[in-house]
């Protein structure tokens, strides 16, 4: 006989825990639920799980029907546009009916050969895309077995001969590095365990350098992995001390340095090697409190330098340079001065061109420097007329190539690859992705949705953009549902971008809006600095008159209107929730950092230390403590009818615990009152990231878009 499904929502026991911080004390009753090997505790996330199941049953058909969409619209198998590593061009492959791809490369015809090759059309799953191809790793034999699958990162040895790569097969983000020698396919004995990461490459490609972490997931440790040693004879090169600090090393594109990055949320530190001079060691750059930068090797007007981006000198950074040995901050020349408002982010350096990432008035801008022989030949923006849009650079591994590889995608359409050759200013579209008939044959037609950026003005007087889009001729009289989505926290920018699951939403008349509130690093470094620390507020109000705006303009109404974030996004929701209850058809919660102030007052939970230049301590600070008491979403659950809530997490996230969300649905359900239709989703075998093969994912996508089309009265 089967077990039938619960008839009433589960409630979690109480088990008082009482704590008293500058004077304040509050009783936890459900921290019990932190004991993740309690079968207990299991037990009552699996009653969660099958009350979810009870509640959304009835959506099961709907569910089906949008998983359908998105298969039918993604083009399952596929090809990547190839990058040229020296002498191959390397591209991954996707296959119908498998839930991982492939990753391949084919030899380059010509030394001066920079256009990437085609596919045949309709190639078949089982026939090599290109001629000469050669599979590298079959990611679906990696994950067989396993219920869960992620692929680190891989890196090709200089020589192209080996491959190392790293997996997770539990989800919590622990990796294995193992090499495979490309002409027998064979791995190589060599097996680093509980690694972060992937591995980077010696330019002689006799060892590779990897990351570890301590006990807190923070990764603190360098380390040199000579080929055909133990992972016990591996050298230590540096542990950083200072406990808001992180690590990670590279290797310049120019093959020639090799460098360690210290870095907390407000400095920055490096360790340089010269691969050409080896017997000067690692240098240290310097470590000045509040100073970020970032180092990029570059040859311009026949001079070795580093390119350093920088906020020294102002909050929306400059673009300096310095020799490659050692140098006092004053010393670094500015090459594109501080402007305020343009936030400078990043910067790539090749033999002929710079590239800066920069970003201003809310949207990303690409700037290209060519160089000649004496230096910065010109400087100009790769230019694109849409309203709105996303643009960056990507797949560029190569030092000497002439053409810039770009990607450009609108809320509208599809995100597409394109060639831009510096010399002649020529953009050619290499890809575009293909969005596939709907199940009942219509075609997609960029025309059917329009695109908007509206900007809404929070309680201080500070405009907040938001990117909409909607269904072409959509009516301004509140009738649309619209899902808003917000994140706003580590200056992570929510910037426009296309999703093929997210057509589901819109051919059936939804709009969909992203808020690009403070704490994010849609309007510069200001923007970031007023949404966090004793600002964090900024964030939750900022959504708040985004909502508003949005019901005031009537793009949609508050009975139709859903919002949605996920990890600090998570935090955001329940904020909301909690300020402005009445507001929401409904909210998403994905892995929702809701406890936060339990988080941040334990030091010896992972990350917590290396998080307080973002959200401040609470232990040592009592401001700090009276504003996250103020608007912790766990601390201030009240007996107010909340809209319907859907939480969701991963028993294996390592980022946001799984006992989050869970307590705080077990408070919600306990303390509200009214509708208190209250769900809790957690993934059994997942991380951060959710479940890992990509059709897994799509029936996650789909059951998270049946819950919200029903809030939205669309079910």
């Amino acid at each position: 006989m089967s077990e039938q499904p619960p008839s009433v929502a589960p409630t979690a026991k109480k088990v008082p825990v009482t704590t008293t911080h500058h004077g304040d004390t509050f009783v936890d009753d459900y921290e019990w639920l932190r004991a993740k090997e309690d079968p207990e505790v299991i037990a009552h996330l699996e009653a969660e799980n099958a009350w979810t199941t009870r509640q959304t049953a009835h959506l099961a058909d709907l569910r089906q029907q949008l998983f359908d969409e998105i298969k039918a619209r993604t083009r399952e198998t596929d090809l990547s546009v190839p990058y040229r590593i020296r002498g191959h061009w390397y591209y991954s492959r996707s296959f119908a009916g498998k839930e991982y791809g492939a990753s391949c490369r084919v030899p380059v015809a010509a030394p001066d050969d920079w256009t990437p090759p085609k596919p045949a059309e309709d190639c078949a799953p089982d026939q090599p895309a290109l001629p000469g191809e050669q599979v590298l790793l079959d990611l679906n034999a990696l994950a067989d077995g396993h219920d869960f699958f992620s692929l680190g990162g891989s890196s090709i040895s200089p020589d192209e001969q080996l491959l190392a790569y790293a997996t997770d097969v539990v989800g919590d983000e622990r990796y294995t590095i193992r090499v495979k020698d490309l002409a027998t396919g064979e791995l190589l004995p060599d097996t680093i365990e509980g690694v972060m990461g992937g591995a980077t490459w010696d330019p002689d490609g006799t060892a590779f350098h990897y990351a570890t972490v301590d006990e807190s997931w923070r990764p603190d440790k360098i380390w040199r992995h000579a080929l055909g040693t133990p992972q016990a004879d591996d050298e230590l090169l540096y542990t950083e001390p200072d406990a808001r600090f992180w690590l990670g090393v590279g290797r310049s594109r120019s093959d020639r340095f090799l460098m360690i990055a210290s870095g907390s949320k407000t400095t920055s530190a490096y360790r340089v090697l010269d691969t050409r001079d080896r017997a000067k060691g690692w240098q240290e750059w310097p470590r000045v409190e509040g100073v970020e930068y970032s180092l990029e090797h570059a040859i311009i007007g026949g001079e070795d330098l580093f390119l350093v981006l920088h906020n020294a000198t102002g909050p929306d950074f400059e673009l300096a340079t310095a020799p490659v040995t050692p140098t006092p901050v004053e010393a670094w020349k500015p090459l594109i001065p501080h402007q305020q408002g343009v936030r400078l982010e990043d910067v790539d350096a090749f033999a002929g061109h710079l590239v800066v990432h920069q970003r201003s008035e809310g949207l990303t801008r690409l700037r290209l420097l060519p160089l000649d022989s004496s230096g910065i030949a010109d400087d100009f923006l790769v230019e694109f007329d849409d309203e709105v849009y996303t643009i960056g650079s990507g797949s560029n591994p190569e030092f000497t190539q002439p053409v810039v590889r770009l990607g450009y995608t609108t809320m509208a359409r599809p995100g597409a690859v394109y060639a831009y050759d510096v010399a002649s200013r020529g953009l050619t579209l290499l890809k575009e992705s293909e969005v596939q008939p709907a199940p009942d044959g219509r075609p997609f037609d960029p025309a059917a949705y329009e695109q908007h950026r509206i900007w809404a003005t929070a309680e201080d007087g500070t405009r907040i953009p938001i990117s909409i889009v909607v269904p072409a001729g959509a009516p301004r009289d509140g009738s649309v549902p619209v899902l808003l989505y917000g994140y706003g926290s580590y200056e992570a920018s929510m910037d426009p971008y296309f999703s093929v699951a997210r057509l589901s939403l819109l051919d059936r008349g939804a709009g969909f809006a992203i808020a690009h509130v403070r704490g994010g690093g849609e309007m510069g470094r200001h923007w970031y600095e007023e949404g966090k620390l004793l600002a964090k507020p900024n964030t939750f109000t900022d959504f708040v008159a985004c909502a508003r705006h949005l019901v005031a303009e009537g793009w949609t109404s508050p009975d139709r209107l859903v919002a949605e974030g996920g990890s600090a996004g998570g935090l955001l929701m329940g904020a909301i929730a909690n300020l402005a209850p009445e507001l929401w058809a409904g909210i998403v919660a994905q892995v929702p950092f809701v406890d936060a102030l339990t988080t941040m007052l334990d030091a010896s939970l992972p990350l917590t230390v290396m998080e307080y230049e973002e959200w401040g301590n609470p232990t040592d600070d009592p401001a700090t403590y009276a504003c996250m008491r103020g608007y912790a979403p766990f601390h201030n659950v009240a007996a107010v009818d909340y809209p319907p809530i859907l939480a969701e997490t991963s028993l294996n996230d390592t980022r946001v615990l799984y006992v989050e969300p869970a307590k705080w649905v077990a408070k919600l359900r306990d303390t509200a009152v009214g509708r208190r239709q209250f769900l809790l989703k957690t993934e059994m075998a997942a991380g951060h990231g959710g479940v890992s093969g990509r059709y897994q994912a799509w029936h996650d996508r789909a059951f998270t878009l049946a819950w919200i089309l029903e809030r939205m009265g669309l079910a």
